[in-house]
């Protein structure tokens, strides 16, 4: 997941208590949501009160914060004064979205700054939370269903009931069925929204559990958690293709496909599907499977893998994605395949290959060569590469024995260009590059390029 992190106004804000939208029209206050909810009988009035209790607690330990703290705790109440404005509070969905409140209440007044990125928990919850610097804590829902597997096969069923207790009750109506919603903004997403990455993990989890136990909560839980796979975005995942169906990693990123989230889609649909005979469940898992064994060869470079149309993989969504296609080859590879193969590569084939060929990759030193053979004199010249896969290429140049130049940076396979400001003085320099793949994986190549005067009326403009 890569996060773009907002502006620190919308903290600012909240800190205000801004209360007009575009234009100056009247937005839609929290409280005001929330009695429009009360009167209908849409929400109690006891839980009216708990949650606009819950709000003006967390107005009240703003004004007394500051710096990263304020900033933090503003940034998550913005985010829940913007879905009010804008009429996503809905019963189902409020449970999830004061909870997160008021816990970035409790760690922003309480605990102390977390890193970038980091972890954290609560005591007597077994929800896993994380820090996205500029958005305060949130819950990340992937890592815990990803907990909740782990209990399962440790066979911690008192863990594995606790932790999916929890979660279930945070689940949001979505898409004719329910969904675990992420509550802030993220790479140009904004809140509400979920993925296909974290409910497949759900699907699988909440299967596995009830198989187990034969508690019809979880049966419940999971099938009616299909129903972003069977929605259109923004609501839900699914993506119609000539061969099946492409599920997104976020609801609000149609055009972006990340195999990674799809293949762990799969992986959920697939073991749902194979543990309750569900039919519906089988359809879904087909419909994907029959995209991604098209999609997923293209997402191999032949020297590293794609993370989704435009970029290469960084080494952690590389390595899962190998991981993702191992656990898919293995199930499909196994007994009665699910998805019908007449005429076509077995899906099980195209995943183990490709997995392969990814696990190959981690081994394997970048292919490196010069492909610049002639500058001019006195210009901010690229020095034009050849590289197999993404990695950290340095170069340094030489004239004779004396380094005049040396440049670092780590560019995608392709035809990268380094910077190099050509001297005054031509000559034959020798260049020298070292490129170090993402995995370690360290290759060498050196050459010569030929830098000759410019013409007088081109250096004279320089």
């Amino acid at each position: 997941m890569r996060l773009r992190v907002p502006a620190l106004g919308l903290a600012v804000l909240a800190l205000l208590g801004v209360a007009s939208g575009a234009g100056g029209a009247p937005r839609v206050s929290v409280t005001a949501a929330l009695q429009r909810l009360q009167r209908s009988g849409a929400i109690t009035e006891p839980l009216y009160g708990q949650y606009q209790s819950a709000y003006n607690a967390a107005k009240s330990s703003l004004r007394k914060l500051s710096g990263t703290r304020a900033a933090e705790l503003g940034a998550v109440m913005a985010n829940v004064e913007a879905m009010a404005a804008n009429g996503l509070f809905t019963p189902s969905r409020l449970p999830v979205v004061f909870t997160t409140l008021e816990r970035n209440r409790q760690w922003w007044t309480t605990e102390r700054l977390p890193g970038a990125d980091q972890r954290v928990s609560f005591r007597g919850s077994r929800l896993v939370w994380e820090y996205y610097p500029g958005q305060g804590i949130e819950i990340q829902w992937l890592a815990t269903f990803g907990k909740a597997n782990g209990y399962f096969l440790d066979e911690e069923n008192t863990a594995l009931k606790e932790v999916l207790s929890e979660a279930i009750a945070l689940a949001t109506q979505r898409a004719g069925g329910i969904a675990w919603e992420y509550m802030f903004q993220f790479d140009g997403g904004m809140p509400p929204w979920t993925s296909g990455l974290s409910q497949g993990t759900a699907i699988q989890v909440l299967s596995r559990a009830w198989s187990r136990t034969h508690e019809q909560t979880y049966l419940t839980a999971a099938q009616a958690a299909l129903g972003i796979f069977k929605a259109a975005p923004p609501a839900g995942v699914r993506v119609p293709t000539p061969a099946g169906a492409h599920y997104l990693e976020y609801t609000y990123a149609p055009n972006e496909r990340i195999l990674n989230g799809f293949i762990q889609s799969l992986v959920g649909l697939y073991e749902y599907a194979k543990l309750t005979g569900d039919p519906q469940g089988q359809q879904l898992f087909e419909a994907g499977d029959a995209e991604a064994r098209a999609e997923a060869p293209h997402y191999d470079t032949g020297a590293w893998s794609m993370y989704d149309q435009h970029s290469e993989s960084d080494l952690n969504y590389h390595e899962l994605l190998a991981e993702f296609l191992e656990h898919l080859c293995e199930k499909t590879g196994k007994g009665e395949p699910l998805t019908p193969t007449t005429g076509q590569i077995p899906g099980d084939e195209i995943y183990c290959t490709t997995a392969k060929s990814f696990r190959e990759d981690e081994k394997t030193p970048p292919v490196v060569e010069l492909l610049t053979k002639s500058l001019r004199t006195n210009e901010r010249a690229g020095v034009q590469l050849k590289l197999s896969k993404i990695s950290s290429v340095s170069m340094t140049i030489k004239l004779g024995e004396k380094t005049v130049w040396s440049n670092s940076a780590t560019v995608e396979g392709g035809k990268p260009r380094l910077l190099w400001v050509t001297p005054s003085k031509g000559g034959l320099y020798t260049i020298d590059i070292s490129a170090k793949d993402l995995a370690g994986n360290e290759e060498v190549a050196s050459g010569t390029i030929v830098v000759r005067a410019a013409s007088k009326a081109k250096a004279k403009a320089t």
